[in-house]
Order: structure tokens, then C-alpha cells, then sequence
């Protein structure tokens, strides 16, 4: 059994062919389903989903990128955003993004530890994105860590290993997608074999990412067997070990789902 710890259900092209999406992954093994919010306006498609088929969970949360959009969103309206639904079962993807900038830097942290804020009151995981911006994503989340416990998943995660061993001390978790499968990863690779196997989860995040050998087509959750098997090769474990440790992973963030 696999779990896509991440993914955009309510992206195109899979949203047209949700139907056919599913049940491809249901052929490759993939049990459940983590699809994942990113704007307030789009959150309807997430819970409808998630409504649709029993196999598809979702999260609540606001992108860094879209923090400009979002100045109302706070920590209460985050809480009550997650209680209309018992298939939202983690707050994300927050955090921060200082590549592209689409957001104010300062919009993003505020907006990421209200985000911080209603995780630790709900005792959800928090799916994170850090993309150019370690010095700050640590420093926030350690910050709450250090009084509260704070469950933390790193989606995606692309980091250098100084950061990884930092978030590890938070007992972070960290998930890996198509991008470990490329080539010219080589940091990355290095990276995902001191992380711990008990600390790792696996991602699509399709539609996008696809993993080799599909790379540069549309991604979708079955694809995440790839992913599986070239970690598990890089861990230097069995197939069924990497996916019966994954799931768990995700079990002890998310809970045990049926």
C-alpha cells in the first residue's frame, strides 16, 4: 500500500477525469489520497472531492504564493475553515516563498504562523513550503516548536541537508517527490539518505513533478509508484519496506484513516 502524501486533485487535467484518475491509482496500489489546498476560493472543489470518493482526504490552507489575496485569513477563520469537514485532516500548504516573490515576504510570514498558530490549537499537521527562504522557515517554526508540539511535514522537500538536520531536531517529517528521481540531484539524493527512513513520506504533487521516467508529462497520484521505487533504492531497502514505512510515516502525522 501507498499513500500520495500530496497532490492538486483540483487542478486540471485531473479535475475533468477525476473518475479515471482514482481508479488509476487504485491499479498502482495508491490507497489514499492527500489533496491539498492552496487559496480560500477554491477550498469548495477540495471538500467536494473529498466527499466524492472515500480513498481522497484534503487539507485547508493558503499558498505563500496567493498571501497577497488572503489579508483576512487568521488563525479563528483557518479553525472554522477545518471543522466542516471530518476529511480534512491536516492545515496547508503555508509557509514561504522567497524565489518568486508573488507575496510580500512579510505577508507570507505573517499569514504562515497564523497557519502555525491554528495547527498547534487543532493538533493537525502542517504541510509546509519553503522554497529560497530555510533561514526564515526554521527560524518561525522553531519558534512554536519550542513551546508547543507542533507536527510538521516539509512537502516537497528540496533543502540542503544543514537544513533538513535542523528541522529534524523539530521532529519534522519530509516528503519526496518526482524531483529526487532527476538527474543533477545529487545533493538531494545525498540529503534523503541521512534522513532517517521513519521521518519520510512520498508526493506527487501532480499535476506537476512528474517523476522519471515520465518527466514532462502531466503527473497524477498512480505515478507516485516511481518515486517509491527510486527511493527505495536509494535507501537501500526493500520496495514493500520503503512503502510499509511511508505509510506509516503518514499514519503517525495524519492519523489512522479507513
Amino acid at each position: 500500500m501507498i499513500i500520495d502524501s500530496h497532490c492538486h486533485l483540483d487542478y486540471e487535467p485531473m479535475y475533468s477525469d477525476l473518475d479515471s484518475v482514482i481508479k488509476r491509482a487504485k491499479e498502482s496500489n495508491v490507497r489514499f489520497i492527500l489533496t491539498i489546498s492552496v487559496s480560500d476560493k477554491k477550498y469548495n472543489n477540495i471538500l467536494n472531492i473529498t466527499q466524492k470518493f472515500n480513498n481522497v482526504y484534503g487539507t485547508y490552507g493558503i499558498h505563500p504564493h496567493e498571501a497577497k489575496n488572503h489579508n483576512q485569513i487568521n488563525k479563528d477563520i483557518i479553525l472554522e475553515r477545518i471543522k466542516v469537514s471530518n476529511k480534512i485532516i491536516g492545515i496547508g500548504e503555508t509557509g514561504l516563498d522567497f524565489f518568486y516573490n508573488h507575496s510580500d515576504e512579510n505577508e507570507q510570514m505573517r499569514l504562515f504562523e497564523e497557519h502555525i498558530k491554528a495547527s498547534i490549537e487543532s493538533k493537525l499537521p502542517l504541510v509546509v513550503h519553503s522554497r529560497a527562504a530555510e533561514d526564515s522557515t526554521y527560524e518561525i517554526l522553531a519558534k512554536y516548536s519550542k513551546k508547543n508540539n507542533l507536527k510538521i511535514l516539509m512537502h516537497c522537500f528540496t533543502g540542503t541537508n544543514k537544513f533538513a538536520q535542523k528541522l529534524l531536531k523539530l521532529g519534522a517529517y519530509f516528503s519526496a517527490s518526482g524531483i529526487i528521481t532527476f538527474k543533477k540531484t545529487k545533493d538531494l539524493n545525498e540529503t534523503f539518505k541521512s534522513i532517517p527512513l521513519n521521518k519520510i513520506l512520498i508526493e506527487t504533487d501532480s499535476p506537476y513533478l512528474s517523476p522519471e521516467p515520465l518527466r514532462g508529462k502531466s503527473n497524477e497520484p498512480s505515478n507516485v509508484i516511481h518515486t517509491a521505487k527510486y527511493l527505495s533504492n536509494l535507501k537501500e531497502v526493500k520496495f514493500d519496506t520503503l512503502c510499509e514505512n511511508t505509510t506509516n510515516n503518514f499514519f503517525k502525522l495524519f492519523g489512522k484513516l479507513s
